[in-house]
């Protein structure tokens, strides 16, 4: 018996990295998985390589129509929606000085509009099913700040507002469905990866490991199972008292002093 028989799942930005641990890791544990990403080539072989229990949709985040169509699919195919993975993000380099406004909107837009969205048109969904557990990916960012990042820490501190929003909501109408978000630190991602020749390219750096850092592992990154695990146990009924809650997932690090250095 898997953790999850039963259930269907979509998650979003599910073509590498984190969604992809988390589309397989679901489908590992009895769940038929929905991969969505706007990257195809990469959507499709995940999905191929999971098997049966998933199937890729090329889907936008930041297009609510898509949206309505996604929802719409799902529930013609499999007939119900029990968990959601808002984990499609996106990042751009830069301060409040120098971040365009089209960067800003562009991470917003995937981030925030595209977590809105997914818990808008999921709710009525999984109503109909007779609940469901909403993940939405936020990050450290939203807690302790990163100056490099400011639009992606934005976006994230939006991702964990709105998780408790419709946390509540879900609540007072007495709807069972739980909303959680998860706040990863550096995870060893393509996305992470790529963070250095962005910050090089834009000449910025990242901040200075500090002298009274804790020791390995607490500053190594961690592994897309890490976060994969925290959305097995949230999208399972081992967490159906669990709602509204941020999971942070990052090893001390943000319980350690700050990154701005003395």
């Amino acid at each position: 018996m898997g953790r999850l028989d039963g259930k269907v799942a979509i998650v979003t930005g599910a073509a590498k990295g984190l969604g992809e641990a988390d589309a397989r890791i679901m489908a590992r544990e009895g769940a038929r998985v929905i991969l969505t990403d706007v990257d195809e080539a990469n959507g499709a072989r995940v999905a191929a390589d999971i098997g049966a229990a998933a199937r890729f949709v090329r889907h936008d985040v930041r297009d609510e129509a898509a949206w309505q169509a996604l929802i719409a699919d799902v529930m013609s195919r499999e007939g119900r929606l029990d968990v959601l993975v808002n984990n499609a993000g996106v990042v751009e380099v830069g301060n409040i000085e120098n971040t365009t406004a089209a960067d800003w909107r562009f991470v917003m837009a995937v981030s925030a509009d595209g977590t809105f969205f997914g818990c808008k048109h999921a709710i009525p969904a999984m109503r109909a099913s007779g609940g469901g557990s909403i993940i939405n990916m936020a990050s450290v960012a939203s807690i302790d700040g990163h100056a490099s990042v400011t639009a992606y820490c934005a976006a994230k501190g939006a991702v964990e507002s709105l998780t408790r929003a419709v946390a509540v909501h879900c609540a007072a109408t007495k709807t069972p469905i739980r909303c959680n978000s998860i706040h990863p630190a550096g995870m060893d991602t393509p996305m992470v990866r790529s963070m250095g020749g962005k910050l090089a390219q834009a000449g910025m750096a990242p901040p200075p490991p500090l002298a009274d850092a804790p020791p390995p592992p607490s500053t190594a990154l961690g592994t897309p199972e890490d976060i994969a695990n925290t959305v097995l146990f949230l999208a399972s009924d081992e967490s159906r008292f669990v709602s509204g809650q941020k999971l942070v997932v990052d090893n001390t690090l943000t319980v350690t002093p700050a990154v701005v250095p003395s």
